[in-house]
């Protein structure tokens, strides 16, 4: 009777990973970086211009178009814009500079770029008012300006460093990704002997551990940046619109501007967590498979070919030749 013919594989079992799936990891941890840059250099250039995306991308709006009180003669017809005392209808802040315009209009002018800038209202409502007109600011406005500008240094700081660091890591993190990390290791020595795996104490020191020091740093670096913004804009808009002053100054957090720095936080969080997940499976996976080869090992009374290979040939441990007597 004839055999059947059998079909073996033309690769046996081997240590590691394939090369899809090193690829999907490599391509995943790329894409994560890249679209936390793209929202990052969004909230670097937001209201730097009057151009679409742009001029809707800002920290905080003050509404000045009803600065004159309700109690004034004829304060709804004074108030349909502000120009009346030398104001403009709107200001808005971005990272580098601010913006003015009219309700009309739109915007008309944005200040030059500016590093390490901060936004101090005082002073470009007072430089903009004509002459004799006043404006009645809450002392809490001068108070917080010493505080604003601190934390206005250290957001700018931040938002830089970490969207130069998010940038690198779009072109460094598929390094962190191996076809050979150390928790691929099979229990068969014949398999670790064709394909050796990475030692584990180099692959976790030299390159696993410094990766997820980096990541985490970036993922600091936006959080922190996006908090102190939030919290800095938000105390700014409850000071211009509380009710125990009379300002009729209207404030406004710019959702757009949130979301691209939150979003860019998000995606840079994912990406440490999925480096932290890939550190602790190198350091700590695999552990049955070496007690499983240092048995077999002991067992048959000499290291195993796996273990062999992790050690270093010490100099002058040469083999003994025999001569035929």
């Amino acid at each position: 009777m004839a055999k059947l013919p059998t079909f073996k594989s033309s690769q046996g079992p081997r240590a590691g990973r394939r090369r899809s799936t090193v690829v999907r990891h490599r391509i995943l941890r790329s894409f994560l970086y890249l679209l936390a840059w793209i929202f990052l250099v969004l909230v670097l250039i937001g209201s730097t211009s009057n151009k679409p995306v742009l001029r809707d991308t800002y920290f905080l709006k003050l509404d000045l178009s009803n600065i004159i009180p309700l109690s004034v003669p004829n304060a709804v017809l004074i108030n349909s814009i502000a120009r009346s005392i030398g104001l403009h209808d709107f200001y808005q802040v971005g990272l580098w500079n601010f913006c003015e315009g009219y309700s009309d209009t739109g915007i008309t002018h944005c200040s030059k770029t500016q590093t390490l800038y901060w936004f101090n209202p005082v002073e470009i409502l007072l430089s903009e008012l004509l002459s004799g007109a006043t404006i009645a600011l809450p002392g809490d406005i001068t108070d917080a300006l010493k505080i604003a500008r601190l934390a206005s240094h250290w957001m700018f700081g931040l938002f830089i460093t970490s969207a130069v660091l998010t940038f690198i890591l779009i072109f460094l993190s598929p390094l962190a990704v191996s076809s050979r990390p150390p928790q691929s290791i099979s229990p068969d020595p014949s398999v670790n002997q064709t394909n050796p795996v990475h030692r584990r104490r180099t692959f976790v020191f030299l390159r696993s551990f410094p990766f997820l020091i980096i990541t985490f740093l970036n993922a600091l670096f936006t959080i922190v940046a996006s908090v102190v913004a939030t919290v800095m804009f938000l105390i700014f808009r409850n000071v211009f619109t509380s009710d125990d002053y009379n300002l009729n100054i209207g404030a406004s957090i710019g959702t757009r501007m949130m979301a691209f720095m939150w979003v860019a936080s998000a995606f840079n969080l994912i990406a440490f967590i999925i480096q932290f997940g890939s550190c602790c499976a190198s350091c700590c996976r695999g552990r049955k498979a070496r007690k499983q080869l240092k048995a077999a090992g002991a067992g048959s009374g000499s290291p195993s070919p796996s273990m062999q290979m992790q050690e270093k040939e010490k100099p002058g441990s040469h083999s003994p030749t025999t001569t035929a007597s």
